[in-house]
């Protein structure tokens, strides 16, 4: 059985059902998961206008667990999930990705499948970008990438578009994901199990 690791922070909840979405499509396709949460960040961070959803947000979620390094270690594919700050993936993601240095620098992290997906408030605001520097840290992670390309007619409905990984676009309104992103995700998570497991019977071989 492949081991998924979802790894997501989510402010308002948008971000959060992109991760329930993929991990339970992981699930699905046979693969043992865990569904985590990234710890919030410094309340400085709240975008402004979103307090009491991110209160209420914070409040539904308590009792998912906090991911933590030996999460990644167990992960054969790992899923990460973050909203989009300034192009960026959120600071508290950054944040979990800075601590990985203790299992990439012995290489405990190389040779994983590991794809990433977002929420952002307006189109081009910014989605692309993040993911892309998520992938930069994979890289230097020595994983090895799953991006969704543009191969699915899933893909190429209105509400989806970019080969990186799943955008969503909340407008700054909670729970407002499409069902066209929640499609998208679940796709990219049956491509990120599938890729695992074969290449974890490959290595295993090799």
């Amino acid at each position: 059985m492949t081991r998924v690791a979802v790894v997501h922070y989510s402010s308002t909840g948008n971000t959060h059902r992109l991760a329930v979405a993929a991990a339970a499509a992981a699930e699905k396709e046979g693969a043992e998961v865990r569904l985590l949460r990234i710890a919030d960040p410094h309340p400085d961070t709240v975008v402004p206008g979103t307090e009491a959803a991110v209160g209420e947000h914070a409040a539904a979620s308590q009792d998912i667990p906090e991911a933590a390094l030996d999460d990644l270690e167990w992960a054969e594919g790992i899923i990460v999930g973050t909203p989009v700050r300034f192009g960026l993936p959120a600071s508290a993601v950054l944040r979990f990705v800075d601590a990985t240095a203790p299992l990439s620098v012995p290489g405990k992290l190389q040779n994983k499948a590991v794809t990433a997906f977002t929420s952002g408030s307006a189109p081009h605001g910014g989605a692309e970008t993040a993911i892309l520097s998520l992938h930069n840290a994979f890289a230097h992670w020595g994983a090895l990438i799953v991006p969704n390309g543009s191969t699915e007619p899933i893909l190429f409905q209105p509400e989806n578009g970019n080969p990186y990984g799943t955008a969503s676009v909340s407008r700054n309104r909670p729970g407002n994901v499409h069902e066209d992103n929640l499609r998208s995700v679940e796709f990219q998570a049956r491509r990120l199990t599938t890729i695992a497991s074969a290449l974890a019977r490959g290595l295993a071989d090799a």
